[in-house]
């Protein structure tokens, strides 16, 4: 097998699930439940997503199905992976110099 072209990684779905789908979708046998928490979610405006802050400043990604499109989603979340790895690294630096 040619690992290069595998890409069986990137999508896994669980049909069994209690709320498969959480988003509205068309294609449910497309559904991603991979990133079933969006591990972008952090990032706020930057992440990339279809989403809005509720009146109480918090981030509402109910209309968001980027993480969940089998062919998109593992591919823009790993795009921005470096993003957030930054992200965290700064805020840990930040923690040490206090």
């Amino acid at each position: 097998m040619d690992k290069k072209k595998a890409s069986n990684y990137k999508f896994v779905q669980n049909s069994k699930c209690e709320y498969f789908p959480c988003h509205k979708i068309e294609e449910t046998e497309k559904f991603n439940c991979l990133f079933c928490y969006c591990p972008l979610y952090m990032m706020g405006e930057e992440c990339g997503g279809n989403f809005k802050y509720t009146e109480h400043g918090i981030k509402d990604c109910s209309q968001c199905s980027l993480p969940h499109i089998k062919e998109v989603g593992f591919d823009h979340i790993r795009g921005k992976m470096k993003t957030v790895i930054n992200i965290v690294k700064d805020k840990h630096l930040k923690n040490i110099k206090k």
